[in-house]
């Protein structure tokens, strides 16, 4: 069993979810149950399957939870596009972006690493 917490796309995804929760909240309302919601669960699934792939006993499972982690940033990435391209937020998107990014590199990364 790994301690996820000493993993850096751990640490950086528990940030990346800071950061998009207090971007959503600047959503319209009538975003409430669409964007923001959707946005955030994308984003709580990255750093909650890293753990949870952590405490699975084979590198088989761990490679798979971390394919839903990725999975999820590749669709937090697409959201937070859409909100770009509606002009519903402007500030700040594309560091959280650029952010976003740098976590599907470093779970390819270590997806590659593992096995």
């Amino acid at each position: 069993m790994k301690n996820f917490k000493k993993l850096t796309v751990w640490q950086k995804s528990m940030v990346l979810v800071k950061d998009v929760y207090i971007l959503v909240k600047q959503l319209p309302v009538e975003e409430k149950y669409g964007l923001q919601s959707q946005t955030s669960r994308a984003v709580i699934s990255i750093p909650s399957n890293i753990a949870e792939g952590c405490s699975r006993h084979s590198d088989k499972e761990f490679k798979r939870f971390l394919e839903i982690a990725l999975g999820s940033a590749f669709e937090l990435e697409t959201q937070l596009l859409l909100i770009r391209e509606l002009k519903l937020i402007d500030k700040e998107l594309i560091v959280i972006i650029d952010k976003t990014c740098e976590i599907q590199k470093m779970l390819q990364g270590l997806m590659r690493s593992v096995n």
